[in-house]
């Protein structure tokens, strides 16, 4: 079957002496595997188009029993030069296909992780300020876009405030299983995550170290609720920018 849509490129790594191996987020097929055959060569068809993040018009031979589609055709629906300039931008943005691409299994077509992602990097690529703290941004959002989101439970903000990854919840008590006291600026920007999507949240003043220990609360989350979810490899180039 001929298949025409947009995917958004996750991962590509070479293949052989000529080709590449692409892990997409598809509109049509979710996560799957195409193989861009000559993509190395000079003034390929394909020369220019295959760049990490990239949101691209494609046709592809999509065949359900096997395990790698063959690209045919590619062009680009939305490429930033953006992100091989801007460190913080790329930072954030690779953390997020990674995420993306641990968050839907293999051929599992999920609309709206695709609409969000792409909708992510382009707002990221066109945005005047990058927030570090925009990516646990992201990862509350995919929470709840996934069907595993954080409801808040709070009776009073002034009080202690605990991240409850078993119950799934923020709020004035710890549960038994797992649960992490928050700072005041960290229950801050969670509850304003989970209550509104303005970007009034990114002026919460989350010190650097704040950060990293609500990124890897998250991660925490993430694990709890989703077998096999892993640290991302990505992550190394994260923490140098917070």
């Amino acid at each position: 079957m001929i298949s025409h849509t947009k995917v958004i490129l996750l991962k590509a790594i070479d293949y052989q002496d000529s080709s590449k191996i692409l892990t997409v987020l598809s509109s049509e097929h979710g996560k799957i595997a195409l193989i861009a055959k000559g993509a190395k060569r000079p003034k390929n068809k394909f020369t220019g188009l295959l760049d990490v993040g990239n949101i691209l018009d494609v046709v592809y031979y999509y065949k359900a029993n096997r395990g790698v589609q063959t690209l045919t055709e590619a062009s680009v629906f939305y490429k930033s030069d953006i992100f091989r300039k801007d460190f913080q931008r790329a930072a954030v943005l690779y953390a997020t296909l990674e995420l993306v691409a641990q968050l839907v299994h293999d051929n599992e077509v999920n609309k709206p992780v695709f609409n969000f992602a792409g909708n992510f990097i382009q707002w990221l690529g066109e945005s005047d300020t990058t927030f570090p703290s925009v990516f646990a941004y992201v990862q509350l959002r995919m929470a709840e876009i996934i069907g595993i989101g954080i409801h808040p439970d709070i009776e009073n903000e002034a009080n202690h405030t605990y991240l409850n990854v078993a119950g799934g919840s923020v709020s004035n008590s710890a549960s038994e299983e797992l649960s992490y006291k928050l700072t005041p600026a960290q229950s801050r920007f969670v509850l304003q995550g989970l209550r509104s999507k303005s970007k009034a949240i990114f002026n919460i003043d989350l010190e650097n170290g704040e950060l990293k220990q609500l990124v890897h609360h998250l991660d925490v989350y993430f694990k709890y609720h989703i077998d096999g979810y892993k640290e991302r490899r990505s992550d190394t180039i994260f923490e140098q920018m917070i």
